[in-house]
């Protein structure tokens, strides 16, 4: 099995879209796989039309008194379930931190361990901030994947990432940038393009293009490819799968 994120410290920059549209690609490709969303919003379980089926308890969860099997959800999508979020996720830090005090033990990663035997590819959706929770999953993620728009100030969140990589004695080279909400218009995003950042060196080099369709996902509470595979975005995201799965060693 292997566990991908999606982070960014930004929010509004593709983050949650591209972890929904990239697990549907997974998904489609015939590969078991799991989203779950980790981020209070929920903005991942709404766009799969999922919700919770009842509220988390995050202590308990954490204890093992919840089972975690007990929160996944299929959604409508072959070979593709999710484990919702609710607004009860916002304790979640809190309590990992007090117990992981208790045992030091990386307790998203124990958590993420037993879907080994039912899926091959667990997908999570982070919160956008630096915490407990992040550290745990920055842990346990075998690949990190960070959406960046082509601007000074979103290109600075990528490098407070991989500072704190490097603080915290994680290796930066699993951090893969792509570029997000492209707006071939803008000479900015021309030259972000054409000449890529050294610190982007083990980025992707597919460009999710900016498009009004990517906005109808939440009116049809769906991935872009279940109701549109023609539009230049998702043809992107299409092309971005490929290359995340060419950095996976499992597929």
């Amino acid at each position: 099995m292997e566990t991908i994120a999606f982070f960014n410290l930004k929010g509004g920059v593709g983050k949650t879209t591209s972890a929904v549209n990239i697990a549907w690609h997974a998904a489609n490709d015939g590969i078991p796989t799991l989203l779950w969303d980790l981020d209070p919003q929920g903005a991942a379980s709404w766009l799969l039309n999922k919700k919770a089926k009842n509220k988390t308890a995050p202590k308990k969860l954490l204890k093992g008194k919840t089972p975690i099997g007990d929160l996944v959800r299929e959604t409508d999508y072959d070979n593709l379930d999710i484990i919702p979020s609710d607004f009860s996720l916002r304790h979640l830090d809190r309590q990992l931190a007090l117990e992981s005090e208790k045992d030091k033990q990386n307790l998203i990663n124990k958590l993420v361990e037993p879907f080994g035997e039912r899926y091959a590819l667990v997908v999570l959706d982070c919160p956008p901030s630096f915490s407990v929770l992040t550290e745990q999953i920055f842990e346990t993620a075998d690949s990190l994947y960070i959406p960046i728009i082509p601007t000074h100030l979103s290109l600075r969140t990528f490098e407070q990432t991989r500072e704190f990589f490097k603080q915290n004695k994680l290796k930066p080279k699993r951090l893969h940038a792509f570029f997000t909400m492209v707006d071939r218009r803008r000479s900015l995003h021309r030259v972000m393009l054409s000449h890529p950042p050294k610190m982007l060196k083990n980025g992707l080099t597919t460009p999710i293009p900016y498009a009004a369709v990517v906005e109808k996902m939440g009116d049809h509470q769906s991935p872009l490819p279940a109701f549109d595979q023609r539009s230049p975005v998702s043809r992107a995201y299409a092309d971005l799968w490929a290359e995340i799965k060419q950095t996976l060693s499992e597929f």
